[in-house]
């Protein structure tokens, strides 16, 4: 493969782990806010394989393409601003999506609980829903911020 390829391969992951975010979190929260659990119920499913289909995945490709990119330019250092601070929000985002698997997995299994029972959504689905949406917006700016320095490939001076 030459280096056109594989940046084609790491821009193309990097638009399905993102688009997949935001899809993921638009429907599980706008379904939430309806309240009907069979929605939130069926919605959460979904979100939940489509966060192993398509997150988990890219997720894991994303630095392997971008070190693959690294080698392929000649070697360029991991101490290049755009690139460190890249791999630092990078690894706020998966810290912030590691947990959020969980809570997900949590909300689909109270919200599946809260439809057989045909009752609301208990105040732990609200919980776990509050941690989701707080991790969710704190993920979100970092891979905004990344997707700028991976086009800008420098990091903007604050003065």
């Amino acid at each position: 493969m030459d280096y056109l390829d594989v940046k084609w391969l790491h821009v193309i992951s990097s638009t399905v782990l993102f688009g997949t975010g935001i899809g993921s979190a638009f429907y599980l929260l706008v379904t939430t806010w309806s309240r009907d659990t069979q929605a939130v119920a069926a919605v959460s499913r979904y979100v939940v394989l489509a966060d192993w289909l398509f997150t988990a995945t890219t997720a894991v490709f994303q630095p392997a393409s971008g070190f693959w990119l690294m080698h392929m330019a000649g070697g360029v250092p991991i101490s290049t601003p755009w690139i460190a601070w890249s791999l630092g929000l990078y690894g706020l985002a998966i810290a912030c999506w590691l947990p959020v698997v969980w809570i997900q997995h949590r909300l689909r299994d109270l919200a599946e609980e809260a439809a057989r029972m045909g009752a609301p959504l208990q105040p732990a689905y609200w919980r776990f829903f509050a941690w989701w949406v707080g991790l969710g917006c704190v993920a979100f700016a970092a891979f905004l911020a990344i997707f700028y320095l991976m086009v800008a490939k420098r990091v903007p001076t604050l003065v």
